[in-house]
């Protein structure tokens, strides 16, 4: 991305700011004035309807977010990892989905998906961050 980790980990570990550059969401159910803190907890709307009850498990400033979320019998981890690179920083994804009874099939054929999608999405958040005037911080 073409800002710094910091810049990057304050936007992406916000789920107030995940709509838009995550092209699956619709909307984040989230006090508008509550910061990302480790144990925080929303309800995402996907463009299909699900609704995943979401949670920050792991936080440590501009090195690590990860976030869980589960629905029904389907529960999905994703972890962002910040690197300071030279003009910018690198970010790195590492997720999980799995699902259980009638929803592992599903969930297998999800996740097979997901690192696509995770790479465009991430993509679009260089864009937006890159397109801002440029904070260091």
């Amino acid at each position: 991305m073409p800002v710094s980790a910091a810049v990057a980990f304050r936007y992406l570990c916000d789920p107030r700011n995940r709509p838009e550059w995550q092209s699956s969401l619709k909307s984040v159910d989230v006090p508008p004035d509550e910061e990302p803190h480790l144990g925080q907890a929303w309800r995402e709307t996907t463009s299909v309807g699900v609704r995943p009850q979401m949670e920050t498990t792991e936080l440590t400033p501009y090195r690590v977010w990860t976030e869980r979320g589960t629905w029904r019998g389907v529960s999905a981890t994703l972890s962002l990892h910040f690197t300071d690179v030279v003009g910018g920083c690198r970010v790195r994804a590492d997720g999980e989905l799995t699902g259980s009874g009638a929803w592992a099939l599903p969930a297998g054929a999800a996740g097979l998906l997901a690192s696509q999608a995770i790479a465009a999405d991430l993509r679009k958040a260089g864009k937006i961050l890159g397109a801002r005037p440029r904070d260091d911080g």
